[in-house]
């Protein structure tokens, strides 16, 4: 396969993945932000902090209304990670790769991509958001399906899921940092029941309520949550269930193209200190601390996987 192909294969399901992820940001800032009404414009720049577009918004806006952050995340296109400018890269990127999709796969992205378009043409009301934001999660599945239901188990397919996960990791990473800039009024809150909402609302977000409470029950508190969406391997937006993906996909692409992959080897030692960490460690050297070192290892191994497999050659 050529690397350009490779490259838009990788890139069209890590736009997919991501505009589905900044549809459950907003969602957890939404949450969040109706148990804290008063500051609702912390959280609001909490969540653009998380993702990555604070700087951007800033240029543009005075403030942290929250209708004018959720337009900047669903729809501006000066906003090149938004919803919407998300989705259309990946069909811009599914029409330079259309020949090593399914149809069933291609028309999945376009009507995808027009029913967004269309529903998010004009601002959306805040009555209006769930609404919005369940349809930006029902196409993202759309997509999913046809892709496991219709391609061949090759290097496509393998390129297409490491982008996936590793843009999922990413994405569970910045929720869990959400909480960490959703500063409480005071410690003694910690642990209390508007600390408890709080991290409820961080496994509403990425979908892992009930499956949750099947392993825990109704003991919800901060180190639980934390090492379910970290270290357990069965939850499927957890950073070890992404990053052990990611190393299988890998290991197919390693042993077809080359026999040692640099991105392979970083994939294994994240991999590796994944598995040795424990949760106590996680908060013993601070949670945002260690999101940040996750984040930054994550995107040098995307760097390294775009350097081996020459997407730009």
């Amino acid at each position: 396969m050529l690397g350009k192909t490779a490259g838009g294969i990788f890139w069209m399901f890590r736009y997919l993945e991501r505009s589905e992820n900044t549809a459950r940001l907003i969602e957890a800032g939404f949450r969040i932000a109706l148990t804290r009404p008063d500051s609702a414009q912390d959280e609001w720049a909490s969540v653009l902090q998380s993702a990555s577009v604070r700087d951007l918004y800033d240029q543009h806006h005075d403030d942290y209304d929250a209708s004018q952050v959720v337009n900047f995340l669903l729809r501006d296109k000066a906003n090149p990670s938004s919803v919407l400018s998300a989705f259309e890269a990946a069909r811009n990127n599914a029409r330079m790769v259309r020949t090593a999709l399914t149809q069933e796969v291609w028309e999945a992205v376009n009507e995808s991509w027009m029913q967004l378009t269309d529903a998010l043409r004009r601002p959306v009301r805040e009555a209006d958001l769930p609404e919005a934001l369940g349809l930006i999660r029902r196409h993202s599945a759309l997509v999913r399906g046809a892709t496991h239901g219709t391609m061949l188990r090759n290097d496509v397919f393998d390129f297409a899921r490491v982008g996936t996960f590793l843009e999922r990791a990413d994405n569970t990473a910045r929720i869990l940092d959400v909480k960490y800039y959703v500063l409480l009024p005071s410690i003694t809150q910690i642990g209390s029941s508007l600390d408890n909402v709080q991290w409820e609302t961080i496994l509403r977000s990425v979908a892992g309520q009930r499956s949750y409470r099947w392993l825990h029950g109704t003991d919800i508190s901060p180190r639980g949550i934390a090492e379910f969406l970290i270290l357990d391997s069965r939850m499927p937006r957890s950073l070890a269930f992404c990053v052990s993906k990611m190393s299988g996909n890998l290991g197919y692409l390693q042993s077809q193209y080359c026999e040692d992959c640099p991105s392979f080897a970083r994939m294994q030692v994240l991999r590796d200190q994944l598995k040795e960490t424990e949760i106590d460690h996680v908060f013993e050297m601070g949670l945002h601390e260690f999101i940040i070192g996750f984040l930054r290892d994550n995107a040098d191994l995307a760097a390294q996987i775009e350097e081996d497999f020459r997407f730009n050659g």
